[in-house]
């Protein structure tokens, strides 16, 4: 299995100091996940490329778009922004080689995502022109909702496809469900809600981490 990753999401963060809320985390965090709803994909909307640019760490951004038919311009303006891996929605393209390739072509990380009830097969067709696969463990758009357990068989028939590849899981992520996500084959730990509703950050990271061995 590739290496393990904690990524704290910002989506649960204090967005009006959040250099300060990536400061609290950055030390034990190997990604810092950003979360980009337009209001259409998903009916909350969130930050802009914008917004990234004023993101300051050293830590890799991991960029999570959960909006309808991203455009190469808009995808660029991530790239531009300093984003490390940018993950788009089957359901949210018609045609996700296109934001697959263009992402690739822009040498950044290419990944692709499917809703709790999105059936594996039909991503299947992607998974050599990816470097990673979120499965989301509850439904996009909100913080703060419950683990949906059922999403595990993707993670491990997935895992059997793919060996090799990051796998990532977001929704409901805390120390029991993280350790159920790593036993299905899932390296990637998205967490929100459980890092950053916690005073002591580094101490949530690490409680989460310890269970992940």
């Amino acid at each position: 299995m590739p290496k393990v990753k904690i990524a704290p999401s910002i989506l649960s963060a204090d967005l009006s100091r959040v250099n300060k809320e990536i400061k609290d985390v950055e030390k034990h965090a190997d990604l810092i996940h950003v979360d980009i709803m337009d209001g259409i994909f998903v009916p909350a909307a969130t930050v802009d490329s914008n917004f990234i640019k004023t993101i300051k760490t050293k830590v890799p951004l991991d960029v999570h778009l959960m909006v309808h038919e991203p455009s190469n311009s808009y995808i660029k303006g991530f790239i531009d922004a300093g984003a490390n891996s940018i993950t788009i929605h089957e359901e949210a393209c018609k045609n996700p080689s296109k934001q697959i390739n263009f992402i690739k072509k822009n040498k950044v990380k290419a990944a692709i995502s499917i809703k709790p009830k999105t059936p594996l097969y039909r991503i299947e067709k992607y998974l050599n022109m990816v470097g990673m696969v979120l499965i989301m463990t509850v439904e996009p758009g909100y913080a703060g909702q419950k683990f949906i357990a059922l999403t595990m068989s993707k993670v491990k028939e997935l895992r059997k496809l793919k060996p090799k590849l990051d796998i990532e899981v977001d929704g409901g992520i805390n120390p029991l469900t993280a350790r159920i996500a790593f036993e299905a084959g899932a390296n990637i730990f998205v967490a929100g809600t459980f890092i950053f509703g916690k005073k002591d950050r580094a101490a949530a990271i690490k409680e989460i981490s310890s269970t992940l061995k």
